[in-house]
């Protein structure tokens, strides 16, 4: 089923069942309240990542209170995308780009790696947690990925299971199309590995090159950005072995 995008849509983090009340936080109240200026028996669409989306309708008990009862689920809970991100954090504004992209293609896990050459860092996850929500309440997504803590590349590999297949954009390679390596690619569990604004060293290369789960691609004769070359990567992942593929 297709999500209703005529319709306000809000992440809670409490349980959702017909019936049982969620009290808005302060910001959704101001939301709302100040901003969209909903008052008693206001529709919107509520989710929490867990039990589905839901219709529900706004109660105001007080003047500075809305909780939001679930009248009846429009969506069922999706299974969650197995498909694990792995980037080298950008700068700021470019960062939140590339966290909301992901969001949309399907991640499943966002987990930062630090490279050598990465030009940007993680210093607040909450904020990094809060942009996943709010792209999700925005594209109508159900499920919210999860968001590692950043781990360095080399000791990432060192504990990768090998059950799941890297791939990896590779600036480097000499090649142009990604698509005859991926269907070569036999496992369904995935991870796409993006590297920085200044590629891959010559070790990491090395290292990444030498491991049986780590698969290169190229993206094409063209140089692309770090967030561009996420958001390209993943499509071509999700059109080849992911759930566009289905």
């Amino acid at each position: 089923m297709r999500a209703n995008f005529r319709m306000q849509r809000l992440f809670v983090a409490a349980p959702l069942s017909k019936g049982v009340a969620a009290e808005a936080t302060p910001d959704q109240y101001n939301y709302l309240a100040n901003v969209l200026r909903m008052g008693d028996g206001a529709e919107i669409l509520v989710f929490n990542g867990r039990d589905g989306e839901w219709k529900a309708k706004l109660s105001l008990p007080t003047r500075k209170r809305i909780m939001m009862v679930p009248e009846e689920q429009t969506r069922p809970q999706p299974a969650p995308s197995d498909l694990h991100y792995l980037f080298a954090p950008l700068k700021v504004g470019r960062l939140d780009y590339l966290v909301q992209k992901a969001v949309e293609m399907g991640a499943g896990v966002l987990q930062p790696v630090m490279t050598q050459h990465v030009q940007g860092k993680i210093n607040n996850l909450d904020k990094l947690r809060a942009n996943v929500i709010e792209a999700a309440e925005q594209c109508g997504i159900l499920g919210i990925p999860q968001v590692a803590e950043p781990v360095r590349l080399f000791d990432m590999l060192d504990g990768w299971p090998s059950d799941r297949r890297i791939i990896y954009c590779d600036e480097g390679d000499a090649g142009q199309n990604p698509l005859p390596i991926l269907s070569a690619v036999k496992e369904r569990k995935l991870a796409l590995l993006v590297g920085p604004e200044g590629g891959f060293s010559e070790d990491e290369r090395a290292r990444l090159r030498s491991l049986d789960f780590v698969t290169a691609i190229p993206l094409g004769p063209r140089i692309l950005r770090a967030d561009t070359a996420a958001v390209a990567a993943m499509a071509v992942i999700q059109a080849a072995l992911g759930d566009w593929n289905q």
